[in-house]
């Protein structure tokens, strides 16, 4: 028959175990805990700086800085409307489209290879964007599907001299006939 006291002593002897990893198990459900407690934390302040920015006055939050970026800002073309307003990508297109070569309409593909760029569709289709952005805005003359000039400027509105207002109308004229029947020609 066994003892009295080594029946005890078996049954501590596994109590202790059984604390032990009790111990252990929350040691571990301490450290998820306290990863929750700092996941919330950290959400809880992301939250409240949040809703600060969005209680700030609109004109108080500073504006980013305009540069020469993809989604630039391309004026519409006014009278008298130099091509340094442009960002410089743009005008770099533009001065490729007044090239010898641009002026008999240059396709996209030729266009990237013009401006030192690789021929691969991603950036050709950049540049068609582009192009088609400068003709939108009255910069460029789509002549075809795909082929791109520079818009021909009215002598009158370069800046080497004046004339008078009559010559500068018939100037015009003459010029917008010539884009007219250029624009036909590539309809038909």
């Amino acid at each position: 028959m066994p003892s009295v006291l080594g029946l005890l002593e078996a049954r501590e002897k596994r109590v202790r175990e059984g604390i032990a990893r009790l111990r252990e198990e929350a040691e571990r459900v301490q450290a998820a805990l306290d990863d929750a407690e700092r996941a919330l934390q950290r959400l809880v302040d992301a939250r409240a700086t949040v809703a600060e920015v969005l209680a700030e006055p609109s004109d108080a939050v500073a504006k980013p800085a305009r540069s020469g970026v993809a989604r630039s800002v391309v004026p519409r073309r006014a009278e008298g409307m130099a091509a340094s307003v442009l960002t410089s990508d743009y005008q770099r297109i533009l001065s490729v489209l007044e090239s010898q070569a641009g002026r008999e309409g240059i396709r996209c593909q030729q266009l990237a290879v013009a401006l030192g760029l690789e021929a691969v569709p991603a950036k050709v289709e950049g540049l068609r964007s582009k192009a088609k952005r400068l003709v939108e805005r009255g910069w460029a003359i789509q002549m075809r599907p795909g082929v791109f000039t520079a818009l021909a400027v009215p002598a009158a509105l370069k800046p080497a001299g004046r004339r008078p207002a009559r010559r500068l109308l018939i100037s015009m004229v003459i010029d917008h006939s010539t884009v007219a029947s250029c624009m036909a020609g590539s309809v038909s």
